[in-house]
């Protein structure tokens, strides 16, 4: 084998088409509400961390538990990337009609690109949010919250960090 590149051959590599079954999939008894995704700083430095909060409410009649999946998307990376990456996840027990603050941290490993070695790199980015992938298309409506962010700074491997 001599050609190791990933498109193609995952489905975070196919391009426009979706996974029949995406990480995250299935059915629940309630009905869940993001709001208020916040990021800790719309502008980081290269190696910098990024702190990320989000609410998550149980807008239904029922107890239920919800996968809170967090997602990065590279806009202009250098090198091929996945459409977006799964960075965290968390599952969530709420009760009806109660909310939940919930904290993630994305180190700045997770957002770095392999060429010879794992370098980070400036540019724009998107964060994801929600109970499922970005565009995943559903019976269950979830919505998905995205914000974005800039890494500024010269590109540097990621063992100078």
């Amino acid at each position: 084998m001599e050609n190791y590149t990933m498109e193609g051959r995952t489905y975070r590599y196919y391009g426009q088409e979706a996974p029949l079954y995406p990480f995250g999939y299935g059915l629940s008894y309630t009905t869940f509400q993001y709001r208020d995704l916040v990021l800790s700083s719309p502008v980081l430095p290269i190696c910098s961390n990024l702190s990320v909060s989000v609410v998550l409410e149980n807008t239904g009649q029922r107890d239920g538990e919800e996968v809170v999946q967090l997602y990065l998307r590279w806009e202009q990376a250098s090198v091929p990337v996945p459409r977006w990456q799964l960075v965290a996840f968390r599952r969530v027990a709420v009760p009806a009609g109660q909310a939940t603050k919930l904290s993630f941290g994305v180190v700045a490993a997770q957002r770095a690109v392999w060429t010879q070695h794992w370098h980070l790199e400036p540019g724009t980015f998107t964060l994801f949010a929600g109970g499922q992938q970005p565009g995943q298309q559903t019976r269950v409506p979830s919505e998905v919250l995205s914000a974005r962010f800039t890494i500024t700074g010269a590109a540097r491997p990621l063992r100078e960090c």
